[in-house]
């Protein structure tokens, strides 16, 4: 074929697997394939994450501190998209623009921290849902104790929809369609330009669970 069409197909066929895989700003990137755990590393906590009927599924280890399943390509400004379910009793969060401390001992990681954003049941009263939190950055959350309204369109037991923009200082969050989160700042952005994305399974006491966490249709999309 390639001698039949001469130069041209050649050099298509060679540009088409260049940049076959490859993922330029405006492109969306699917973080999860489905199937395995490829392109993600845990990197603290001892809480199990597994591939169950499509989706990424965490479940808690008590005794376990906070654990991360953490994408090992790192990202600056972005559009990220994903679908999680929790456990009514489960606290969790994805982490945006994350990075490790220094590993202590013969870790092998250091503590994972950065921006994340919350995930947990609404409940009767309402929850954080969506609201922006410094994970271990020694500011507690980062979302203004004013704008810190609890809400409850987190859905229950369901599936939520969650969309997060990154660009700058600027940070943004929706679920299920209702923005959540507007928040500009210029510290966490100083400390945390660029980073990984985690998917937080928090530590449980003892005695306490196992309680669970999924994640489905993650995919993220760089910014200019």
């Amino acid at each position: 074929m390639l001698r039949k069409f001469g130069y041209h197909t050649f050099a298509v066929a060679t540009l088409t697997l260049l940049f076959a895989g490859s993922t330029f700003a405006g492109d969306w990137q699917c973080l999860f394939d489905g199937k395995t755990l490829s392109g993600w590393t845990q990197k603290n906590g001892t809480a199990k994450y597994e591939v169950v009927d499509g989706t990424i599924k965490g479940t808690t280890n008590e005794g376990s501190p906070n654990s991360f399943l953490c994408s090992d390509e790192l990202y600056g400004d972005f559009e990220l998209e994903f679908e999680v379910k929790v456990h009514n009793s489960l606290n969790s969060g994805v982490q945006i623009r994350s990075t490790t401390a220094e590993p202590k001992g013969n870790a092998k990681y250091g503590r994972v921290n950065g921006p994340q954003v919350e995930i947990e049941a609404s409940l009767a009263g309402g929850a954080e849902a969506g609201y922006i939190y410094g994970e271990a950055t020694g500011r507690g959350w980062l979302t203004p104790k004013d704008k810190l309204i609890p809400h409850k369109y987190f859905k229950d037991g369901q599936w939520n929809k969650f969309r997060v923009i990154a660009k700058g200082n600027h940070f943004q969050t929706w679920i299920n369609g209702h923005q959540i989160a507007d928040l500009t700042d210029e510290e966490i952005y100083k400390t945390h330009p660029k980073g990984f994305i985690g998917l937080q399974v928090h530590g449980v006491r003892k005695a306490s669970g196992p309680y669970d966490v999924a994640w489905k249709n993650i995919r993220i999309k760089k910014l200019d």
